[in-house]
This record gives C-alpha cells, structure tokens and sequence, in this order.
C-alpha cells in the first residue's frame, strides 16, 4: 500500500487523457512488470494498447490525491466489451485465443473483461474491492447475463503450472452449454495430472488471486489454456453467470469492506 490513504475516483474513461492513463498503468503493470509486448506497445510513451482499444470502454480507478494532471494517477483498470462493441470492433478481443461459439449462440447479454490490473503500490487494499463495485454496477446497468474474458498465469513453462491447471481443469470446469474451447494453434490441455494426485492447497497458492476471486464468485474455466507467448502468459478463460455473481458478489465484499 501507498503510505497515505488514498481519495478513489472510477470512471468510464470520457478523454484522451482518461485513456492514455489507463494505459499507461497497463504498461507498468504488464510490460514493465510482466515483461509483455505487442506491435501497438509504445515503449516510447509507455503505453500498453492495442488495435481493441477504441471499442472498449475503460473503468479507470484514480487517487485525487495524486495532482488531476498527472498521467500515473490511475491506480486501477479494467476495460469492458458488451456484444454490441464486439460487433464494432469486428469481433471479442479473446476470439482470437478462444472459440466463443459456445457464448456467442446462447443468445444471452455478454460482456467480456480484459486488461484488468492494479498499481503495485495499491494492492491488498481496497482499490480491488472499488473496481469489483464500479463492474458491478456496470453489468446491472447494461443487463448482462455473462461476464467471459482471459486471465493469466505469469510465463509459459506449463510444468511449474501443471497443478494448478490440473486443479480448475478438474474442478471448475465450464458446464457444456457455456464451455468455451482455446483455439488449436496454441491449444495446451489443463488435465495435466490426476485429480486423486493434486495437492489443493499448493494448486491455489499457485493460483492468481484475480482467478481465485472469479472462482469464489461463482466462475467457471473453459477448455483448455492458451499459450500466450508474446505476454510471456499462459491463459485460461473464466465465464460467469451473473446471476450466480449477485448473490456472492454482495456477501462477500459486503465482508471484505468490513
């Protein structure tokens, strides 16, 4: 955490200014950090982007207590794509990783997630908990009945992996009518080890506490994980009903603010 208390502020970016800051902290968090790249990074002005961007809307979390001028006051982010988005944008950003045809034949209200990060100063407090509220009111606002997006485990080396792989594989998988399918060209299965060999507890220490809180929420994993290796990442898609989300979403960060 900082060492002041932080004056939270989430928006929808509404200028330039919003936006170049959101990716702004994307850049430190998953360039600088995480060592990602991609054709649209610009190291110059670091900034994290990407072709999807202008089609997204972007949920920025500032501290006003940083000055309103100063481009590294975003603290949080998320950027959201609803099916009319995708339409625009010629198709969901994680198709590309994953075959949606699963959601997209449903014909029920999506909403995919992405990029979603916090400032290494800011975590373990209560930025998290402001992003989760601003998504929430989002999804009630715009009627979705599905949040889907890509989340990651840090590298490529499926051995050090395998457990917790193994783990959502055998444990959370997506039920048929919602289970998405990584696409074949960097197609990795996630049944990596015998479900009676696991050790649960050092699969979820081994787990990205952002998985580990869609899973609390009611999340599912789809089949098979991505191997990203331009993000040095490798990904598993999480889907979640919302209604399924409602009721624990409200129990327990009702708990974690108190």
């Amino acid at each position: 955490m900082t060492g002041h208390e932080p004056k939270f502020e989430l928006k929808i970016a509404s200028s330039e200014f919003d936006r170049r800051a959101a990716q702004r902290l994307r850049y430190r968090v998953f360039v600088q950090e995480l060592g990602a790249d991609g054709p649209l990074v610009d190291h110059e002005n670091r900034l994290e982007r990407d072709r999807f961007d202008p089609y997204f809307d972007h949920l920025v979390l500032f501290d006003r207590t940083r000055p309103e001028d100063d481009i590294d006051s975003a603290v949080g982010v998320y950027r959201v794509m609803s099916d009319d988005q995708a339409r625009q944008g010629g198709r969901f950003y994680s198709e590309d990783e994953y075959d949606l045809s699963a959601l997209k034949t449903s014909g029920r209200r999506l909403l995919e997630l992405g990029r979603s990060c916090v400032d290494g100063n800011y975590r373990g407090g209560a930025a998290m908990y402001h992003l989760w509220n601003g998504l929430a009111r989002y999804v009630f606002d715009h009627g979705i009945e599905i949040l889907f997006g890509v989340a990651s485990f840090h590298g490529t080396d499926v051995g050090t992996l395998s457990e917790p792989l193994a783990y959502l594989h055998h444990h959370h998988l997506a039920p048929a009518t919602l289970r998405v399918r990584a696409q074949a060209k960097n197609f990795q299965t996630m049944n990596l080890v015998a479900a009676d060999q696991l050790d649960r507890r050092r699969a979820m220490v081994a787990t990205p506490a952002l998985i580990k809180a869609y899973l609390r929420l009611g999340g599912y994993v789809g089949e098979g994980a991505y191997i990203d290796h331009a993000f040095n990442t490798t990904d598993v898609c999480l889907v979640m009903e919302t209604a399924a989300m409602n009721e624990k979403y409200h129990r327990h960060y009702t708990r974690a603010r108190a």
